[in-house]
């Protein structure tokens, strides 16, 4: 039953948290109107539609990862049982918002729209924030030397390059 639940309030929270921040948000700014592309050059449409899929599928992969293997969700009212460590959490501490910036970066680069781009930045700086301040003291706290083990191999926001294989796959 923890799996279900686990899926339905991903599920729920997916539309809800980056839904907005990665669709509505950006929406919002532009309304989908493609503009011209920076520099004159159509390759920047070409990236930005790259990173939207390469930011979706990260995304929906981080998700699926909570509910299956974490038996939880990113939401800190239903928050995993286990530290998830596998997948793209091999290379970045935090690739749900990794992955949502790439789309909002994404959308940028292919409207052609410098606000979505300065929007971006300041999703980042909110989600480093609350990074900082609540989410790793609470991983720390529920997980302790386990998250330690991770944050020293793992770095927060730019991916290594090679997987962490230093930890059991949650």
């Amino acid at each position: 039953m923890r799996k279900v639940s686990a899926v339905i309030g991903s599920a729920v929270f997916l539309v809800i948290a980056p839904g907005f921040v990665a669709g509505l948000a950006p929406w919002w700014i532009t309304h989908w109107q493609v503009e011209a592309p920076f520099f004159g050059l159509s390759l920047f449409r070409w990236i930005g539609a790259l990173f939207l899929a390469l930011g979706a599928i990260g995304l929906l992969d981080s998700f699926v990862r909570f509910a299956l293997q974490g038996l939880g969700t990113p939401a800190p009212v239903f928050p995993t049982r286990h530290l998830v460590v596998s997948g793209l959490y091999r290379y970045v501490r935090n690739p749900m918002y990794v992955t949502v910036l790439i789309t909002i970066l994404g959308q940028g680069l292919l409207f052609g729209n410098v606000r979505l781009l300065e929007y971006g930045g300041l999703a980042w700086l909110v989600a480093h924030l609350f990074v900082l301040f609540y989410e790793e003291p609470t991983l720390r706290a529920s997980f302790g030397h386990e998250y330690d083990s991770f944050c020293a191999e793992v770095p927060r926001w730019i991916p290594r390059l090679a997987p962490w294989r230093g930890h059991r796959q949650a």
